[in-house]
């Protein structure tokens, strides 16, 4: 018997608060090795997921972006990371109000 459509939760690497795919952003190690944000949540690759760029700092400076991801991840990749993280959660605010 099948079972009924189950939401999966994720949890954010940073403060490991839980939530469901759509309350969380996605950052991929793709399979060449390149680690980027995910805006679609679809990218094929390892995921980790965050819920607001002080907790993907926080991931990062803790080594555990890299952990997640099982990749070593440059600084100006997690700038630019952090930078289109805020990108996409201002316009998830302009999409609420």
């Amino acid at each position: 018997m099948a079972e009924p459509n189950v939401k999966r939760i994720r949890t954010c690497i940073g403060c490991q608060r839980q939530a469901g795919k759509t309350a969380l952003k996605r950052i991929v190690r793709c399979p060449d090795g390149s680690v980027r944000f995910d805006a679609t949540g679809r990218l094929p690759g390892r995921g980790a997921y965050v819920c607001s760029v002080e907790c993907m700092n926080a991931a990062f400076k803790a080594k555990k972006l890299q952990r997640a991801l099982k990749a070593n991840v440059e600084k100006d990749d997690a700038e630019q990371i952090a930078a289109q993280l805020s990108a996409a959660f201002a316009g998830d605010e302009n999409d609420r109000s």
